[in-house]
């Protein structure tokens, strides 16, 4: 088993080597990773003339082979589907601050990679946190991410891909994991649930005001709504609940929930919190 693991935060980013090393008792484990912030770019790859990016060697504690890479996390996966890190069997992206939950999941970097490499042919395992300060859908700013607890991400991740790789789907497909600001042990347990199909807080007002200083230049403001109740049937109210969430992607289905038989992943999370 060889495992890429990815981002969209970038090489630098403390979730993405928590995440790699948890992997290692899984199989060989390569990072390739953006070299630097692509958060909000979803599966894009860029224009194909321009696909040349840079690709330099990197040092991660822990990991035995790391590259960053000029270019979004969706072609750092197909690049992996292509052969340029090996024979890759499984893609796992994150650990990112912020969940992707909800309307989230179809702008999302994390998840953008894994949903790339379903298409290959190459199931991905999305893994995303949320941010205390930021709310459940908050992209976490550095000076928010210290009280970070990235091992109880990890830990659910590893959870999941030790019983996934047990069990491998004749079908490529993505799990997105979503999980509360935690240790693992002190969640609720956990949640298989639909993608929601509304946010905590959404956007709620755009308009445009005069950039100061500039003729004919605007700012576009932003303004959020009112905070919602998601029940916890749905991703981003399980985690709001204090559960981890558990959805799966389908390929023909998109990104409306998929409900594979996987006994085995799924009772991997009833052993743990039993």
């Amino acid at each position: 088993m060889r495992i890429l693991v990815t981002n969209d935060d970038g090489i630098d980013s403390i979730g993405l080597q928590v995440l790699a090393r948890a992997m290692r008792p899984f199989g060989e484990v390569v990072i390739a990773a953006p070299n630097t912030e692509y958060s909000g770019y979803g599966a894009a790859l860029g224009t194909l003339h321009n696909m040349k990016p840079d690709v330099r060697v990197e040092h991660v504690e822990g990991i035995d082979e790391a590259w960053s890479i000029s270019a979004p996390p969706a072609l750092c996966a197909m690049f992996g589907r292509l052969g340029v890190f090996g024979d890759i069997d499984l893609v796992v992206s994150g650990i990112n601050p912020g969940a992707n939950v909800g309307r989230s999941v179809y702008h999302s970097g994390t998840v953008g990679a894994c949903l790339t490499a379903r298409n290959g042919g190459i199931s991905g395992v999305a893994v995303s946190q949320s941010v205390d300060a930021f709310g459940v859908e908050g992209q976490g700013w550095e000076e928010s991410l210290a009280t970070q607890k990235w091992d109880g991400a990890a830990e659910v991740a590893a959870i999941a891909v030790g019983a996934l790789v047990d069990d491998m789907p004749d079908e490529p497909l993505v799990l997105n994991i979503n999980v509360p600001n935690r240790l693992a042990k002190d969640m609720e347990g956990w949640r298989r649930t639909n993608v929601g199909e509304a946010p905590p807080r959404g956007l709620a007002k755009a308009t445009m005001t005069p950039k100061p200083g500039a003729t004919d230049t605007f700012h576009v403001e932003m303004e959020w709504g009112d905070a919602i109740q998601i029940p916890e049937t749905e991703d981003g109210g399980a985690v709001m609940a204090g559960f981890a969430s558990i959805t799966w992607l389908g390929r023909i289905e998109g990104l409306t929930p998929h409900h594979p038989s996987m006994k085995s992943t799924e009772g991997a999370f009833d052993d743990f919190y039993a």
